[in-house]
C-alpha cells in the first residue's frame, strides 16, 4: 500500500508537470508567479493553501492602503506623518510590488530588459520618488488584482486539462491463469486481458471480449450518455465501465492509446501560435523600448522649449505615460482568448492541435467531406447476395470473408458480420489492397478479386451488370478471371448529418462531398442532405485533385475524413479535420482538428468556436489600443492623472480577461 501511495503521488506530480508544460509553452508562466512556491510547483491539488497565498498579500495591501487614506483624508491623524507615513505606504507597496520587481530583475538578468514588469517598476518607484505614495501603491495593487483574475482564469483552464490527463488510470487489473494481477498500465502488454469492475476506467485501448458492456465515454467524446458495446467492438482508454464486469483484450500499448494521443495533441497545441498571437508578442518587444524612450523624452525635452519647466510635473507625466503604455492587456488576454477557444472546443469533443487552426477555421469558405464514416455511420449491412449458379454460394462467401479480413474498411466488418467466423481451411496468398478498387489475392493459384466494378474492369473481367442501376454499394467478385457475382451493402446517414449541413449553409460555407463509393449512392446521400456538390467513384488522387481545384479558386478549404485514404487530402487542405472515434490513426495524426465523437454537426461547432475566438481576441486588441491611445495623449498633455493611467492599464486588462473567459461559458450547439 505504501508503494502504491508513492506511485499515485508520482502520477499526480507527473500530471501537474504535464499541465505546467502546457501553460509554460504558452508564455503564461510569468502570469502565475503568485500561485507557485519557491520550487516552481503548482499547488492546484492543495487549493486552500494556494488560494491563501494568492489572495493574502493583495488583501493586506488593500487594507493598509484604505487605512492610510482614512488617516490622511478623513481622520487627519497627527501621528501619520513623516517616516511613519512613508513606511506604511512602503509596506503596502512591497506586499504587491515585490514579486513584480523580482520579475523585472530576473528578466533583465536573462537579457529581456524592456518587459512590462520593468515599466511597472519604474513608474511606481518614480511615483514614490515624487511623493505620490497612494498612486504608486494603487498601480501595483490593481496590477496584482489583475493577476489574480488571470491566475483564476488560467487555473480553471488548467483544471479542465488536468481532469483529462487524470482519465488515464495508472494501473490495470489483468487476468493471469484466472487470477487478477494489478500492474502498472505501462507494463501491460498487447494481448493481455484486462478485467474491469463497474465504475473502473480502462487504462489502454482494446477489444471487448464480454458479450456486451456499457461505458461512459465522456473523457473521449465530451458526452456522458452511456455507449453500449458488444463483443468484438473497440473500447478506448479513459472509458468507464458502468454496470457489469467486463473483459477487454488489449490491442495497443499505454503510450499509443487514443487518450494518450489526445493528451499529446493538447500539450502540443500551445506550441502552434496563431498569427495574431505571434504578431502581438513581436510587437510588444519593439513597442516597449520605444515607450521607455518616449517617456524619457517627455520628462526632459520640455526643458529645452518651456521657460517655466517643472521637473516634478514632467516626471509625473512621463510616469503616467509608462503606466498607460504597459502592454499587459494584450500579452495577457490574447493567449487567454486562444486558451478559452481550445478549452471550449475540448468540452465540445473537439481537439485543436494549435491556436493557429482556430484562426484558420474561422475564415473557412468551403468544407469538403468524405462520405463513409463522416456523414454516414460507416456501419454497413449486407442487403443482397447474387452468385452465379456455376459457383457454390457458401464457398464464395467464405472466400470473400477471408479476403476482407485483410482490410480495415467498414465493408469488411459488414461481410464478416453477415458470413460469420472465417473458414480456417481457406489459404490465401499474395493478398494485396489496390487503393480505391478493392482486394486481390491468390486462392489455389487462381486470382480472386473482391472490390468494386472498377477492379474488375482493371483486370478485364467480363460481366453484364450495370452497377449504376444498383442504388446500394456493390462488392463485385471474380475468381479465375470469371465474374462470380456481387454483394450489395447499405450504409446509414448519421443522425445529425442534415443538421450539420444546414448549420454550415447558415454560416455561408459551401459544402462538397467526395467519395470512392459509386456515384449513384453518393448522389442519393448528397440529395438527402442538400449538399452543394458531390462526386463519387473517386480514387485518393482524384480527391486530392478536386481539393486542388477548389483551392485554385482562392477559397480556403477544410477537409473532413476518417480513412487512411483521406490522409493525403487532409494534409493538402487549409484545415484538415479527422473523425476521431472511427478514424484511422494516420488521418488523426495528419489532421489539424479532431472530432472525438464522430458527429458531423461538430464541424459547424468547430467553425463557430474559431469565429468567436477570433472575434474576442480582436475585441481585446481594439479595446486595449483605443483606450491606451486616448489616455496616452491625455497623459502627455497633462490632463490624465495616475488614476486614469491605472484604468488604461489594469482596468483594460481586467476587461479583456473577463471578455476572454466569456468564450468558455458559450453554447455552440445551435
Amino acid at each position: 500500500m505504501e508503494h502504491q501511495h508513492k506511485y499515485d503521488n508520482q502520477g499526480k506530480q507527473l500530471c501537474c508537470n504535464q499541465v505546467e508544460k502546457i501553460y509554460d509553452n504558452a508564455g503564461a508562466k510569468s502570469l502565475l508567479h503568485h500561485s507557485h512556491d519557491e520550487h516552481g510547483h503548482s499547488h492546484d491539488h492543495d487549493g486552500h493553501t494556494s488560494n491563501i497565498r494568492l489572495f493574502l498579500p493583495t488583501v493586506l495591501s488593500l487594507l493598509l492602503l484604505l487605512c492610510a487614506i482614512c488617516f490622511d483624508h478623513f481622520l487627519q491623524a497627527s501621528w501619520f506623518v513623516g517616516y511613519i507615513r512613508i513606511a506604511w505606504f512602503f509596506i503596502a507597496y512591497l506586499l504587491v510590488g515585490f514579486s513584480v520587481l523580482k520579475e523585472a530583475f530576473e528578466s533583465i538578468v536573462k537579457g529581456d530588459i524592456f518587459s512590462e514588469f520593468l515599466l511597472m517598476g519604474i513608474a511606481t518607484i518614480g511615483a514614490f520618488a515624487i511623493g505620490e505614495f497612494e498612486e504608486g501603491v494603487t498601480v501595483m495593487l490593481f496590477y496584482s488584482i489583475g493577476e489574480i483574475f488571470q491566475t483564476i482564469a488560467v487555473k480553471r483552464a488548467k483544471l479542465n486539462i488536468k481532469t483529462l490527463i487524470d482519465q488515464r488510470p495508472d494501473t490495470a487489473n489483468i487476468l493471469v491463469n484466472n487470477q487478477i494481477q494489478s500492474l502498472k498500465a505501462e507494463d501491460v502488454n498487447i494481448g493481455d486481458i484486462v478485467q474491469l469492475k463497474p465504475g473502473e476506467k480502462l487504462a489502454l485501448d482494446g477489444e471487448l471480449l464480454s458479450d456486451n458492456a456499457s461505458f461512459n465515454t465522456a473523457a473521449l467524446t465530451g458526452e456522458s450518455k452511456p455507449d453500449t458495446k458488444v463483443k468484438g467492438d473497440v473500447v478506448l482508454a479513459g472509458m468507464i465501465n458502468l454496470h457489469t464486469i467486463a473483459q477487454v483484450k488489449i490491442t495497443t500499448t499505454y503510450t499509443d492509446s487514443k487518450l494518450s494521443k489526445i493528451i499529446n495533441m493538447i500539450q502540443d497545441a500551445t506550441t502552434h501560435k496563431a498569427p495574431t498571437e505571434l504578431f502581438i508578442r513581436k510587437f510588444a518587444r519593439i513597442y516597449t523600448p520605444i515607450v521607455v524612450l518616449l517617456a524619457v523624452m517627455i520628462c526632459f525635452l520640455p526643458a529645452i522649449f518651456i521657460s517655466n519647466y517643472q521637473f516634478k510635473d514632467w516626471l509625473y507625466r512621463s510616469l503616467i505615460f509608462l503606466v498607460i503604455s504597459c502592454p499587459c492587456a494584450l500579452v495577457i488576454s490574447i493567449p487567454l482568448g486562444y486558451f478559452g477557444g481550445i478549452g471550449a472546443a475540448s468540452r465540445n469533443g473537439i481537439l485543436f492541435k494549435g491556436s493557429n487552426f482556430l484562426d484558420k477555421l474561422a475564415s473557412i469558405q468551403h468544407v469538403v467531406m468524405d462520405k463513409t464514416g463522416t456523414l454516414t455511420k460507416g456501419v454497413f449491412k449486407v442487403q443482397t447476395v447474387q452468385v452465379s449458379p456455376a459457383f457454390n454460394k457458401q464457398e464464395i462467401l467464405d472466400l470473400v470473408n477471408a479476403t476482407e479480413s485483410h482490410s480495415t474498411h467498414p465493408v469488411a466488418s459488414a461481410i464478416h458480420q453477415f458470413v460469420g467466423e472465417i473458414n480456417s481451411t481457406i489459404q490465401l496468398q499474395e493478398v494485396e489492397e489496390i487503393s480505391g478498387h478493392g482486394l486481390k489475392a491468390l486462392h489455389n493459384n487462381k486470382m480472386l478479386l473482391v472490390g468494386n466494378f472498377k477492379l474488375l474492369n482493371k483486370f478485364n473481367i467480363a460481366h453484364t451488370v450495370d452497377p449504376n442501376a444498383i442504388t446500394d454499394t456493390v462488392i463485385a467478385i471474380a475468381l479465375d478471371n470469371l465474374f462470380v457475382g456481387f454483394i450489395t451493402i447499405a450504409d446509414e446517414i448519421k443522425d445529425d448529418a442534415q443538421k450539420a449541413i444546414k448549420r454550415l449553409h447558415q454560416m455561408h460555407v459551401q459544402t462538397t462531398m467526395l467519395s470512392g463509393d459509386k456515384s449513384t449512392v453518393v448522389q442519393r446521400v448528397a440529395s438527402s442532405l442538400q449538399i452543394n456538390n458531390a462526386f463519387g467513384d473517386l480514387l485518393p488522387e482524384d480527391k486530392v485533385n478536386k481539393v486542388k481545384e477548389i483551392k485554385s479558386k482562392n477559397e480556403s478549404v477544410a477537409f473532413v475524413g476518417d480513412g487512411v485514404n483521406d490522409a493525403p487530402v487532409v494534409a493538402l487542405s487549409d484545415v484538415g479535420i479527422a473523425m476521431g472515434g472511427l478514424g484511422s490513426d494516420a488521418t488523426i495524426e495528419t489532421a489539424d482538428v479532431v472530432i472525438q465523437n464522430d458527429e458531423p454537426s461538430k464541424i459547424a461547432t468547430a467553425i463557430q468556436i474559431g469565429k468567436q475566438t477570433k472575434k474576442i481576441v480582436w475585441q481585446n486588441i481594439s479595446l486595449a489600443f483605443a483606450v491606451k491611445l486616448i489616455v496616452l495623449l491625455l497623459g502627455a498633455g497633462g490632463v490624465a492623472t495616475m488614476w486614469e493611467a491605472v484604468f488604461a492599464d489594469v482596468g483594460v486588462a481586467l476587461l479583456a480577461i473577463v471578455n476572454a473567459v466569456r468564450i468558455q461559458q458559450m453554447k455552440f450547439d445551435k
